[in-house]
C-alpha cells in the first residue's frame, strides 16, 4: 500500500508542478497577484508529494519489498541497513526521483527565504522550476517508474553493486545532485531576468548565494568520489579523466566563471549578457552530465546502465530547455543595458580573465569528452585520454593561478598593477625559497614541478597577503589590526580560504603525480618489500566472514628506520550474492605522503601479487577541496549573501506628513 502511495503521490506531483507553471505565469500576464501568489503554496505541496514519494520508496528498500523491481534489482535482504538506503538513489530510477526532489527543494527555498524578490521576478522564477521539473516528473513516470512491481514477486533481491557499497560513495550522489539542480536556479533567474528584460546589480545578489550553495555542493561531491576513486578501486589514483568524472568537472568549471562574473554585475553592472549566458550554459552542462550518466553512450564505472530510448528522453529535455533559453537570449538580449566600463587592468578585468581562462578550459573538457561519441558516429574508434587532457588543460590553468593572487588587490573600475605586485612581494618570496628548497631536496629531477608547487604556495600567500594588506598589519597598531580584521566582510574570508584551497589543492596534484613511487611484487609471508623508506613485511592472509561478503585480508608490518610504525590490512572482498570481487586498500598516511597497498590474486604457494604506491603530499587534494568549500559557507554566511537584496524601507509618518 505504501508503494502505491508513493506512485500516487509521484503522479500528483507532476500534476502541481503543471499548475505551478501555468496558474502563476498566466497571473504574471494578467497583472493578477492572486494566481501569481499560488506559486508558493504550489511549490511547498510539490516539495511534500516528492518526499512523499520518495521515503515511500525508501520505505520498500528497508523492508525489503522485493515485489517492486527496483528493490529486486539494487537490494539484498542481507545488505546492511545504511546501504539498504542508500541504494535508494543508486540506481538509475531512485536517482531520478531524488533529482526531482531537490529540485522541488530548491524551489520552496527561493519561495521561503525569496521574501524580498520582486512579485513577478519571483513568479517568473518558479514558474521555470516548476517547468523543469515537469519535464523530468514526465520522463520519471513514463520510462523510469521506480515503483513497478512484480507480478511474482521472488524471494530475494539481487543486491547492489558491490563496489558501491562504499560510505563516501553513498553520499556522493546526493552532493552531487544538490549541485547539478542546484544551478537550476541560476538558469532560472536567468531565464526569468529575459522575460523581463530587466538585470540589475539586485538580480545579481540574489543570484549569488544559490549559485554558491550548488557550487560547494557540487565541490564536495566531487572530492567525494576521488576520495573514493582513490582508496576503492585499488589503483593507487585519484583522478582519472573519465568522461563521467568530466561531466560533474565542467559544471564546477563553468559554475565557477558564474560566481565571479555574478560579482561583476553586483558591483558594476557589467557583464550583465554574459552573466545571463553563463547561467543558462552551466545548467545546460548539468542536464549534459544526466544524459552522459543515463544515456548508455558512456561505459564507465560510474555510469547507469540504461537503454538508449531513455537517453533520447533526456537528449529531448536538454534540448528544449538549452534551445529554448538560448533563443530567449538571442531574442531579449540586444534590450538589456550593459553596464559601466572599466579598464584592462582593474579587478573587473581580472574576473573576465578568470572567466576567459576557465571558460576555455571547460570548452577543452567538453571537447576531449564528447570527441570520441563524434568520430564513433562515423565507425572510427578514437580513445581520448589522460594525456590530451594534461596537454591542454593544465597549460590553461598557469596563467590564470599566477593571476589569482592579483585580482583581490586590484581596485574597481581602475587598478594599480605596480601596486598590487608591491603587496605580493612577500608571498612571492616564500615562493620562491619553496622552490628552491624542492629543487634541492629532489636532486633536481624537474624544475617544472619545484616552479608549480611554488605558485600554489605563491597562491596560498597571497591570499593571506590580500587580507593582511587590507587589515593594515604592520602598518597600523595592533588594535587598529584587529578591528579590522573582525569588521571585515565574511565574503573577504571566504575568497580567501577559497583561493588558498586552490593553492594546496595545486601542491598536492602536482607532488603526487611527478614523485609517486609505485611498485608491483609477489609477496610471500615473511617477505619483505622497501618502499620510499618504509619496510613492508607481509604476515599472511586470513578469512573474514562479513555481513554479505567474504573477504580475504592481509596482514602487512609497517617499519621505517627499524622500528614499527602500524599494520595495514589490505584485503580482497567477495560478495555471495553478485559474486563480484571489489578491492580494500590499506593506507598509511604521514605528514609527508600516503602509503598505499593493495592485495591482487592469489599466486602458488601461498603468494599474492602486491602493488605498492607512495603518493607524497596526496592529502593536500582533498584538503584543498574542503578548504574551498569552507571559503564558500564562509561566504554564504555574509549578511548581504544571506539576505538578497533589501526592501526599500517604508516612510515614516513624519516623513509622509512633511510631504
Amino acid at each position: 500500500m505504501i508503494v502505491e502511495i508513493g506512485h500516487f503521490a509521484l503522479i500528483l506531483a507532476a500534476i502541481v508542478a503543471m499548475v505551478q507553471f501555468a496558474v502563476p505565469l498566466w497571473g504574471s500576464y494578467k497583472s493578477d497577484p492572486i494566481l501569481m501568489h499560488v506559486a508558493i503554496p504550489a511549490a511547498q505541496t510539490h516539495l511534500m508529494l516528492l518526499a512523499i514519494s520518495f521515503f515511500s520508496l525508501m520505505w520498500a528498500f528497508v523492508t525489503s519489498d522485493f515485489s517492486v523491481m527496483n528493490v529486486f534489482a539494487n537490494s539484498h535482504s542481507a545488505k546492511p541497513l545504511f546501504f539498504k538506503i542508500s541504494g535508494v538513489w543508486a540506481n538509475h530510477e531512485g536517482s531520478m526521483l531524488l533529482w526531482v526532489l531537490i529540485l522541488a527543494l530548491y524551489g520552496v527555498m527561493v519561495a521561503s527565504f525569496g521574501r524580498n524578490l520582486p512579485p513577478s521576478l519571483k513568479t517568473h522564477v518558479l514558474s521555470v522550476q516548476a517547468l523543469i521539473s515537469v519535464a523530468f516528473l514526465l520522463f520519471i513516470i513514463f520510462t523510469s517508474n521506480p515503483f513497478e512491481r512484480i507480478p511474482n514477486p521472488p524471494m530475494d533481491g539481487k543486491g547492489l553493486n558491490p563496489i558501491l557499497q562504499d560510505f563516501a560513495l553513498s553520499i556522493h550522489p546526493p552532493f552531487l545532485y544538490l549541485g547539478y539542480v542546484g544551478f537550476s536556479i541560476a538558469f532560472s533567474f536567468a531565464v526569468a531576468a529575459l522575460i523581463e528584460g530587466r538585470v540589475d546589480a539586485a538580480w545579481a545578489r540574489w543570484v549569488r548565494p544559490w549559485t554558491l550553495v550548488a557550487w560547494i555542493c557540487l565541490t564536495i561531491g566531487i572530492m567525494l568520489g576521488s576520495w573514493w576513486a582513490y582508496y576503492e578501486l585499488g589503483w593507487g589514483g585519484w583522478w582519472f579523466w573519465d568522461p563521467v568524472e568530466n561531466a560533474s568537472f565542467m559544471p564546477w568549471l563553468a559554475g565557477t566563471a558564474l560566481l565571479h562574473s555574478a560579482l561583476v554585475v553586483e558591483k558594476r553592472g557589467a557583464l550583465k549578457l554574459w552573466t545571463i549566458l553563463l547561467s543558462i550554459l552551466t545548467f545546460s552542462l548539468s542536464l549534459m552530465g544526466a544524459f552522459l550518466v543515463r544515456s548508455g553512450v558512456l561505459s564507465s564505472v560510474h555510469a547507469f546502465a540504461v537503454d538508449p530510448e531513455r537517453g533520447i528522453f533526456i537528449l529531448g529535455i536538454l534540448t528544449f530547455f538549452t534551445g529554448g533559453a538560448l533563443s530567449l537570449f538571442a531574442w531579449r538580449a540586444p534590450d538589456l543595458k550593459q553596464g559601466g566600463i572599466f579598464a584592462p587592468i582593474s579587478r573587473e578585468g581580472a574576473l573576465v580573465f578568470n572567466n576567459l581562462i576557465l571558460v576555455i578550459a571547460c570548452g577543452t573538457v567538453l571537447i576531449g569528452t564528447l570527441w570520441p561519441l563524434v568520430t564513433e558516429a562515423f565507425g572510427l574508434k578514437i580513445s581520448v585520454g589522460a594525456p590530451y587532457f594534461e596537454l591542454t588543460f593544465a597549460p590553461l590553468m598557469l596563467p590564470l593561478l599566477l593571476a589569482i593572487p592579483f585580482g583581490p588587490l586590484l581596485a574597481w573600475k581602475r587598478g594599480d598593477l605596480r601596486g598590487a605586485a608591491h603587496r605580493l612581494y612577500a608571498a612571492a618570496g616564500i615562493a620562491l625559497l619553496v622552490v628552491v628548497i624542492t629543487y634541492s631536496v629532489t636532486s633536481g629531477e624537474s624544475m617544472i614541478a619545484p616552479l608549480v608547487i611554488g605558485i600554489g604556495v605563491y597562491i596560498v600567500a597571497g591570499a593571506a597577503s590580500e587580507i593582511l594588506w587590507r587589515a593594515k598589519a604592520f602598518r597600523a597598531d595592533w588594535s587598529e589590526v584587529r578591528r579590522r580584521l573582525f569588521n571585515m566582510p565574511r565574503a573577504s574570508y571566504g575568497s580567501m580560504l577559497g583561493h588558498m584551497g586552490i593553492g594546496l589543492f595545486v601542491i598536492g596534484s602536482v607532488a603526487t603525480s611527478v614523485w609517486n613511487t609505485e611498485k608491483i611484487v609477489a609477496m610471500s609471508p615473511g617477505d619483505t618489500q622497501t618502499i620510499a623508506g618504509y619496510d613492508v613485511r607481509f604476515d599472511g592472509v586470513k578469512n573474514i566472514q562479513g555481513p554479505n561478503f567474504i573477504e580475504k585480508v592481509g596482514s602487512f608490518n609497517v617499519m621505517k628506520n627499524g622500528e614499527q610504525i602500524t599494520t595495514l590490512h589490505p584485503g580482497k572482498r567477495a560478495y555471495m550474492v553478485q559474486k563480484m570481487p571489489t578491492t580494500e586498500t590499506g593506507i598509511y598516511n604521514a605528514w609527508d605522503g600516503d602509503l598505499y597497498l593493495a592485495v591482487g590474486d592469489e599466486l602458488q604457494k601461498g603468494a599474492y601479487t602486491v602493488r605498492f604506491y607512495f603518493n607524497p603530499f596526496i592529502r593536500l587534494i582533498w584538503l584543498g577541496c574542503l578548504i574551498m568549500a569552507l571559503g564558500g559557507l564562509v561566504s554564504l554566511t555574509d549578511r548581504r549573501l544571506r539576505i538578497g537584496a533589501p526592501k526599500r524601507a517604508k516612510k515614516t509618518r513624519s516623513a509622509v506628513a512633511a510631504e
